[in-house]
């Protein structure tokens, strides 16, 4: 067999794994199979917003100010599962946000996935819910979007909590949103990578500080990569990162005037804390904790601390002015 034969043979043996892929997928994941293996499925409601039904996870008396918690690009509310209850128990009504195209909310085709449209989702999920004003706290992606409805409706937003948070574009140097930018490339990358566990185990490593490696077992990997599987949910991937659009943040970040605790991870590979003080520079009401043997999720490598502070800053009036490094 000839070069020309062996080419022609192996180019069709990857087309037909290729077509296998795509059409062996499941179009959407299911929510009554799913929620048996979801952390605190028994706090999970849904609601309808501008036609699309999202997720959420609620926890305490509603009475107690409100905490509304917005996970990051590719995650859910799973990244709350410890430190939700945690803040409930200490007095606040907590809601943890499935963004659109995210976990087990929606995942509509005609959503355009920008940040914008993200944040006007959870105002709106807001006005569904019968909540005036809260505490928005942003992990990474879900930092932008709070900050974006913090700078558009100033009025809802009581104060903020920015935790490892996207401020501009710089992500999208990462070979692999590179990758997703490319058409059809990326619609054919994307089903193999978030269906890899070890694609997904290694990106794990990335986000999480060597002290937290012991965090990646079985458990967190099919929790993070079960509501990816679907074909819905590779298309929103996909769209979000070609609509990335986060600069506004940190050109902006001068006219966020609501207290503001800036709470980044020492070892923050994916947003580094280099953007955290920037925002700290520019944000005249903030307080900077930068977290030693912490990567970019604080609030599960590092809960009972991230729950002190955050309690602390919500009880407080005024958020402090000075940086502060805290030890484990």
């Amino acid at each position: 067999m000839n070069k020309k034969n062996l080419a022609l043979g192996a180019g069709g043996a990857i087309g037909a794994i290729i077509a296998w892929k795509m059409l062996t997928r499941a179009g959407a994941v299911d929510w009554e199979t799913s929620s048996g293996k979801i952390h605190h499925a028994e706090n999970s409601h849904f609601a309808e917003v501008d036609g699309a039904t999202v997720h959420y996870q609620e926890f305490g008396d509603k009475t107690n100010p409100t905490l509304l918690l917005i996970h990051g690009y590719t995650a859910s509310t799973y990244v709350w599962r410890t430190v939700a209850p945690q803040l409930a128990a200490r007095n606040f009504h907590v809601v943890a946000v499935d963004l659109l195209g995210f976990g087990y909310s929606d995942k509509p085709a005609a959503f355009d996935y920008t940040i914008a449209s993200q944040a006007r989702m959870i105002e709106r999920l807001m006005n569904r819910l019968g909540i005036g004003k809260a505490t928005l706290i942003g992990s990474s992606y879900g930092g932008a979007v709070a900050s974006t409805l913090a700078l558009d409706a100033a009025e809802r937003v009581e104060k903020l909590v920015l935790v490892g948070a996207v401020c501009n574009d710089e992500a999208l140097n990462n070979p692999l949103l590179k990758l997703a930018s490319v058409p059809v490339l990326g619609e054919v990358l994307t089903p193999f990578l978030l269906d890899s566990k070890t694609f997904l185990k290694a990106r794990m490593k990335r986000m999480l500080a060597p002290a937290s490696h012991h965090l990646i077992n079985k458990e967190r990997v099919e929790s993070v990569s079960r509501p990816l599987k679907a074909k819905d949910a590779h298309h929103s991937v996909l769209a979000s990162a070609r609509n990335w659009d986060a600069n506004r943040i940190q050109a902006d970040a001068h006219l966020i005037n609501q207290p503001t605790l800036l709470i980044w991870g020492e070892n923050d590979s994916v947003v580094p804390v280099q953007n955290g003080e920037c925002l700290y520079d520019a944000m005249l009401n903030s307080r900077l904790v930068v977290l030693q043997n912490c990567g970019h999720l604080p609030q599960e490598e590092k809960p009972e601390k991230f729950v002190e502070l955050v309690t602390e800053f919500r009880r407080n009036q005024k958020a402090k002015t000075t940086d502060e490094f805290s030890e484990d």
